[in-house]
């Protein structure tokens, strides 16, 4: 009898989410500007445990018993906080060994949304080859989860789903592939050439220019600055 392929799909934001909930895949959470990049840059540089947390009210409650936190609203630090959500706000020896508690405008709401998925892990183009890499040791499902702009699709979350969909699809036959990773890959192979001039009028990525946060950028889409995979366990993101 002919084995039954696992399946990747995409879904383009939290919102969706519940239309491409199932028990069994490995839920990638992507937010490349700048959460999950953040996060990826973090584990690199020693930190210990990140909790994500879905409000700036709840940050502020573990501030105030003296943790680290970081807290971005709409592209912003939010006042009162040790952090952004700059990858490079997390690059140092401040970092090491240390637990952080973080809350941002949409990646920290995507972990909330797959909270009790059968796994989750987080990607960028900072870990895109071990990322793939992980995921197809696992031999399991996968669904990517883009985190988008406030529910809303957004383009560079839509590119790193598409380079995850070309690198699997690259390397196995295993996988029988949804209508929106196919499309996803499609957009990537038109970008992958130049995907800093291709985002260069994405809506998020205007945002960041307004805000002088081109290095950011910059950053956040340059592959395989590390091997970390944060991965979501009991309530935090630990170092895999």
């Amino acid at each position: 009898m002919k084995k039954k392929k696992l399946k990747i799909d995409a879904c383009f934001s939290p919102y969706l989410y519940p239309v491409y909930k199932d028990d069994e895949s490995i839920v990638v959470i992507i937010d490349v500007l700048r959460a999950t990049s953040a996060i990826c840059a973090a584990f690199e540089n020693g930190a210990e445990k990140i909790i994500p947390v879905a409000t700036v009210a709840e940050a502020h409650s573990y501030k105030q018993k003296g943790f680290l936190v970081g807290a971005e609203r709409d592209g912003l630090p939010v006042d009162g906080f040790d952090f952004g959500n700059s990858p490079f706000h997390y690059m140092g020896e401040h970092v090491k060994g240390k637990t952080i508690v973080l809350t941002t405008t949409n990646g920290t709401q995507a972990i909330g949304a797959a909270k009790d998925a059968f796994k989750i892990v987080i990607g960028s183009f900072l870990n895109i080859d071990a990322l793939c890499e992980f995921l197809l040791n696992e031999n399991r499902s996968i669904l990517l989860l883009c985190s988008g702009w406030k529910n809303k699709f957004n383009l560079e979350d839509a590119l790193f789903a598409g380079a995850v969909t070309e690198e699997i699809l690259n390397r196995t036959d295993n996988y029988e592939f949804g209508d929106a990773c196919l499309a996803l890959k499609y957009l990537y192979q038109m970008a992958k050439k130049n995907p800093n001039k291709f985002l260069s009028y994405s809506s998020h990525k205007e945002r960041l220019a307004e805000l002088n946060l081109k290095e950011d950028v910059r950053y956040c889409l340059t592959p395989n600055q590390t091997k970390v995979i944060p991965i979501y366990k009991d309530g935090a993101l630990v170092k895999m």
